[in-house]
């Protein structure tokens, strides 16, 4: 498992976490909210009017009303990415991530407003009398690219896996765990049930249960939010300061956190951004395409709405929590993930003896981390262990970025059961061990929402902050991933014929199940690769049809005066 996310972390390097991924989702962004005249600030107010639904006539096509397309898309967008990605991207980026989250959300209000309004007008009513629309229609049809349609199908296929399923029910496994001691493998087992007796009713019963889930779940989290954020009230400004003061230079190192280049904090800013909204992703358009809306371009404008609820609001909440509440910079008690787990040679520290950052060790730590060229060599050799403590004097273990802290290895099979102190001695080849049956114990960094459940226990709301995240999660990426199974059965359909969506929503209930109990880290690294592959076409789509989309957006203007 080592092996195969090492792997994935250095295809993610070619792929989203390569510069052009950025570049390409912002620029587009950029160029679309100039050429058509920021219509996420003209057409913004417009929106809300839309989604009342006082323009639907009787006779308007489609399978579900404004409000509940954006409901839809709103569950597969409101997920993990807003409670733990956020976490995420402030674990390795710092807190001026978020700055580069807000940028996406903003620039990608348009990107949002321009593939919606391309997939509605597109859409198609299938055999069954079910609306397809979405990125494959839109390019078939107006670009005439078969090959690229279906290029784009087969890829949303597996980003609705591997994206709006796997780290969905990975982050709900891992705080249900730890907040209610309830075991991956039953939280799997019975969200894997419930999640196949609901996409089988389709988008009409995946619409009204999102319809009843978001709304209720938004204000359950957004209102133990605000609690904590205003109870760690004299944070909320340096919070901001943080944000902001190193937008351009990197985040500095901080308590456990190490700090993160400027490159560093764009990237994963952007990729977290992109997570959350899905603007550009071609995702969301699929809901709205079966929206009763008279005009392609007014389903648009409700889709603009949808980053600004999910990154501009929810995320940016979820990280005042987190960063007003100190909890990302502290080491907490944790048992290591063992992909994030690397033993180093020689004996490093993120302080001094009077308590500052220890600059020198830090800088070369960072170095190493970020794969440049550093002095620290990874260590192969042999552990001895007493008691379950490391009696070795020459080496440093670093867990999720940081220099793990009172560590105890368990033994969790042979002569002993989990939770029983390791005796013995254990091998290590280039920094890893290759000892399989202990487990590791101590403190250092956490992310995801780990990280955001520690957060909300910081405070006034103590262990029900925990329940608040659980539960919040839980409904968020619950409905998350039933969003997303709609994606991939539309897109299957597109690509193998209506017959396949049946094969497809086991294969994706599957995989629900699967992702609950393997490693959190290799789950998002997959997502971190199949995100970025997906967009790529739809942008290319995008822009070829720029000057339609201005035509449909000056139309709607003029007939709109």
């Amino acid at each position: 498992m080592v092996e195969f996310n090492n792997f994935l972390i250095t295809l993610d390097g070619y792929i989203g976490g390569a510069p052009w991924f950025p570049m390409m989702l912002i620029g587009a962004g950029i160029f679309f909210t100039i050429y058509l005249g920021f219509p996420q600030f003209k057409f913004f107010g417009q929106g809300w009017r839309i989604l009342s639904g006082k323009y639907i006539k009787d006779s308007t096509k489609g399978e579900t009303t404004p409000f509940q397309a954006l409901t839809t898309a709103l569950s597969g967008t409101v997920g993990t990415g807003n409670i733990g990605g956020v976490a995420l991207a402030i674990w390795v980026g710092g807190p001026a991530a978020i700055f580069w989250m807000w940028i996406t959300a903003i620039v990608g209000m348009t990107t949002k407003f321009v593939e919606v309004s391309l997939a509605h007008k597109y859409r198609i009513t299938l055999n069954d009398g079910t609306i397809s629309g979405g990125p494959f229609h839109y390019i078939e049809h107006g670009m005439n690219m078969k090959w690229l349609a279906i290029l784009f199908a087969v890829l949303m296929m597996f980003s609705a896996i591997g994206t709006g399923n796997m780290p969905q029910i990975n982050n709900i496994a891992e705080v249900m765990n730890s907040e209610f001691s309830i075991e991956p493998l039953i939280t799997g087992s019975v969200l894997s049930i419930l999640l196949l007796l609901v996409i089988v009713g389709g988008i009409k019963r995946i619409a009204t249960i999102a319809s009843a889930l978001v709304p209720t779940m938004g204000l359950i989290y957004i209102t133990g939010s605000l609690i904590v954020i205003l109870d760690n009230y004299q944070n909320i400004i340096p919070s901001f300061h943080a944000i902001f003061s190193q937008v351009f230079s990197g985040s500095s190192a901080v308590g456990g956190f190490l700090g993160a280049s400027f490159a560093l904090a764009l990237q994963k800013g952007v990729a977290r951004g992109a997570f959350s909204n899905e603007a550009g992703q071609g995702s969301s358009p699929i809901a709205h395409a079966s929206s009763k809306t008279e005009d392609p371009v007014e389903e648009g404008i409700v889709s603009l709405l949808e980053p600004f609820i999910d990154t501009i609001i929810v995320c940016t909440i979820t990280a005042l929590v987190i960063l007003s509440s100190g909890a990302w910079s502290d080491k907490h008690l944790n048992t290591f993930d063992k992909t994030s787990t690397v033993i180093i040679e020689g004996v490093y520290s993120d302080t001094t003896v009077k308590g500052d950052v220890n600059e020198s060790d830090v800088t070369e730590l960072r170095k190493y981390i970020n794969g440049q060229k550093s002095t620290i060599s990874n260590f192969d050799g042999v552990l001895n262990v007493v008691n379950g403590v490391i009696s070795n004097d020459n080496i440093t273990i670093l867990h999720k970025n940081s220099i793990a802290e009172d560590v105890t290895i368990l033994s969790s099979s042979g002569d002993y059961e989990l939770g029983y102190s390791f005796n013995g001695s254990l091998s290590v080849s280039n920094g890893s061990l290759a000892y399989n049956n202990v487990v590791l114990e101590g403190k250092s960094l956490v992310h995801s929402a780990e990280l955001t459940a520690i957060a909300f226990k910081s405070g006034v709301l103590g262990v029900y902050g925990g329940y608040i995240v659980a539960i919040g999660l839980l409904l968020f990426a619950f409905s998350t991933a039933i969003a997303w199974s709609y994606y991939g059965d539309r897109s299957a359909a597109y690509v193998f014929g209506e017959k396949s969506v049946i094969w497809y929503r086991l294969i994706y209930v599957a995989c629900f199940f699967t992702a609950a109990i393997i490693d959190t880290e290799v789950v998002w690294n997959i997502a971190y690769i199949i995100g970025p592959l997906v967009t790529v076409p739809n942008i290319i789509a995008m822009v070829v049809m720029r000057k339609e989309i201005k035509s449909m957006t000056s139309n709607y203007v003029s007939n709109n005066k």
